[in-house]
């Protein structure tokens, strides 16, 4: 398999509605959309990895003065319980690593992500994980460490209301509270789409979901006709470098 091209599709969901709205009355939008692009992926790529994480129905815990002491522990110096303090995070972070595709599902509550999806990324903005910290370091004493190759993330998002790309542009802190997360830490080739008039009903609402399974369907084909995020399997005989990043103790 040594330079086969393989991507590995990292599948969030964070909608606290269960169902789909395509399947169930009551059903989530972003779950409807989040499944229709991995579906029509899945269906022109079969051999790509698709790995599924559903914060919505399984939030991760919040951090806590536990994690925070741990992470900010070098790793030779963490204790037993630190270990465990981390694990969850440790689970999430390799799941992310891996990923050459991220997509999630991010539906608007009270004009900003769902309360899992921020305790999921608490857990994986993570010094010396995702991201470098040096007090001692030239200039920022940040640096992302998931910039070491090509990454995307697809937002799939939807709101109540309507006109947040004019009238309320001002009131959307989701977009850009996910853009400058995933940013932070390497990640800054973003798709993103909504549905709106959820809470109108009707014609609006039909439309709307109408245009964003349409443009769904179009942005994977337009990925699908993108140069490959993912890098060839790497050669088990060569030994990779690891970049180890300085972090200092809190």
């Amino acid at each position: 398999m040594r330079g086969t091209i393989m991507t590995t599709l990292l599948h969030i969901d964070t909608s606290a509605r269960p169902g789909r709205s395509d399947l169930q009355a009551h059903g989530s939008h972003t779950r409807r959309l989040s499944a229709r692009f991995v579906e029509r992926w899945h269906a022109a790529r079969p051999a790509d990895a698709i790995v599924r994480r559903d914060v919505g129905q399984h939030p991760p815990a919040p951090v806590s003065g536990a994690w925070i002491h741990a992470a900010f522990t070098p790793p030779a110096r963490r204790e037993p319980w630190m270990q465990e303090a981390l694990a969850a995070s440790d689970v999430l972070v390799d799941e992310l690593i891996s990923a050459d595709l991220i997509v999630a599902g991010v539906p608007m509550y009270n004009f900003s992500m769902p309360a899992a999806f921020k305790a999921y990324i608490d857990q994986v903005v993570r010094v010396g994980r995702t991201f470098g910290f040096d007090r001692a370091r030239d200039g920022a004493p940040y640096w992302p460490l998931l910039d070491d190759r090509p990454r995307r993330l697809v937002i799939l998002s939807s709101r109540g209301d309507f006109g947040y790309a004019d009238r309320l542009r001002s009131l959307d802190h989701v977009e850009a509270s996910v853009r400058s997360a995933f940013a932070y830490v390497g990640i800054t080739e973003v798709h993103a789409l909504a549905v709106e008039y959820d809470e109108f009903g009707g014609e609006r609402l039909l439309r709307s979901l109408a245009e964003a399974e349409t443009a769904t369907d179009a942005l994977v084909d337009r990925l699908l006709q993108m140069p490959s995020v993912a890098t060839p399997m790497p050669d088990p005989s060569v030994r990779p470098v690891q970049r180890a990043p300085s972090i200092c103790t809190e």
